[in-house]
């Protein structure tokens, strides 16, 4: 067996139109693609005690669903750090609102031989922005 593994990672609260864009652009990079998914409490120490908005077990149902992902694995911490040392992509993929030089995980990749692709960000897609929409009522 071989190939190139591609990884990436987040909290995919409200799967939208830039999430799928960016996983799809991620699995084109190689022959697999796991998922990181950050479990509910990462999620809430990240993003406030209002998230998730799901809860991890349909979030990792409604991505594991997508043809692009071949697996999803849950962290519990910050970071995915430690699961990658697990996995050890040979890609590890962020979407366009990220940095190549902010990008923490980088490092951990880099020490086995990995790289780190940003991929283009759709513009005005987010699960934050959606969520103030629908709070704030706005179409």
């Amino acid at each position: 067996m071989g190939g190139t593994v591609v990884a990436t990672g987040g909290c995919f609260d409200l799967v939208h139109a830039g999430h799928i864009a960016m996983l799809a652009q991620a699995r084109r990079l190689g022959d697999c693609l796991v998922v990181c998914l950050n479990d509910d409490d990462s999620v809430r120490r990240l993003k406030g005690e209002a998230r998730p908005v799901m809860p991890e077990r349909d979030r990792a149902l409604v991505l594991a669903s997508l043809s692009s992902v071949d697996a999803v694995v849950l962290f519990g911490e910050d970071t995915p750090e430690e699961i990658l040392k697990v996995v050890r992509p040979d890609i590890w993929v962020k979407g366009g609102d990220y940095r190549a030089e902010d990008v923490v995980e980088a490092g951990t990749v880099a020490a086995w031989g990995g790289r780190t692709v940003i991929v283009p960000y759709v513009e005005g897609r987010s699960t934050t922005g959606t969520i103030a929409r629908i709070h704030g009522g706005v179409s």
